[in-house]
């Protein structure tokens, strides 16, 4: 795999999206109309540093590796200042020197003061973390004498429960920056409402890998494939023309009821159990034709039967 988070191509973003991406972000319980504070965590070498960029771009103040002692007089802070901390980004890592417990603290000063904070949780692959670090020549902020492989597990063991409880999880193993701003964007123009489950679909292909943030995967390579067509071959399932092909089989329209009733079913029983967040993966072979289209009914199922917008991502599409 190409290491793709550290790549400094810059891609032409008016100001104006970033403005709407900026102004549509979801707001805790006791915040301001348009008060809202991220937690980025995650990973060492997964990209922590391309994300606070981007918050920067959309307006966000970012405080990266504020001590633990410090986190709650932050949150009093922005509890009562909602105007000048009208947005704002705290990066917590394995760099405080107890990531559980500064992330434990700063959720519960934010939360203690009405403040629902929104947390983006960065992860990688092994190899991609391990050549990132000797690409870099950066120390792992857990290294000791036995090796970068020992502490990327050690800090993934680390983070596990602080994983378990993120409201958005991105894979960047094979991301560039286009598309990891991409996925910040869409996260945070999600609005949630209080106490549902927001569900984040998935489109991939199976020859480029399993999205490692996905709790479902469905697999639709049993679709007639659009890729055999010639004139479908170069469309992507955004298209109408190649939508049309996929959702018009009699086997595609039973496999959307049965996932609407799966869905009707599953994302409740999530929800009672405290799931937050949802993310479910559709994958074809190529990841450019059949789970697009996939992806984008389902969505599209989802907002018609009146559950919390959900937002989609399509891996492979800007894939070369």
């Amino acid at each position: 795999m190409t290491e793709t988070t550290t790549d400094t191509t810059t891609d032409t973003t008016t100001d104006a999206a970033r403005t709407e991406a900026a102004g549509n972000s979801a707001t805790g319980p006791g915040t301001g109309p348009s008060q809202h504070v991220v937690i980025v965590t995650g990973l060492s070498g997964a990209g922590k540093t391309t994300i606070s960029k981007l918050l920067e771009d959309v307006g966000y103040g970012v405080v990266d590796n504020l001590p633990v002692e410090l986190v709650r007089r932050l949150a009093q802070l922005v509890a009562h200042d909602s105007e000048r901390f009208e947005r704002l980004a705290l990066v917590l890592d394995a760099r405080t020197g107890n990531a559980p417990l500064a992330f434990a603290a700063a959720v519960g000063a934010l939360e203690g003061r009405g403040i629902k904070p929104q947390v983006f949780f960065l992860e990688a692959s092994d190899e991609v973390l391990i050549r990132r670090f000797s690409e870099t020549r950066h120390r792992h902020p857990l290294e000791s004498t036995d090796g970068v492989a020992s502490s990327v597990a050690r800090e993934r063991k680390l983070l596990e429960e602080i994983r378990n409880e993120a409201d958005v999880i991105i894979d960047t193993s094979d991301l560039s920056t286009r598309q990891l701003r991409e996925r910040v964007y869409s996260a945070l123009g999600t609005a949630v409402t209080e106490g549902a489950t927001a569900i984040h679909l998935i489109s991939f292909g199976f020859k480029h890998g399993l999205p490692l943030e996905a709790d479902l995967v469905f697999d639709v390579r049993f679709m007639e494939n659009p890729f055999y067509n010639d004139e479908l071959r170069a469309l992507s399932g955004l298209t109408e023309e190649v939508r049309s092909f996929v959702l018009g089989k009699p086997q595609t329209q039973q496999f959307l009821a049965y996932m609407r009733d799966f869905l009707a079913f599953a994302v409740p029983a999530y929800q009672a159990e405290g799931k937050t967040r949802l993310t479910v993966a559709i994958g074809c072979t190529g990841g450019f034709h059949r789970s697009i289209a996939i992806a984008e009914a389902i969505a599209a199922d989802l907002r018609s039967a009146g559950n919390p917008p959900a937002s989609v991502w399509h891996r492979e599409l800007d894939r070369e």
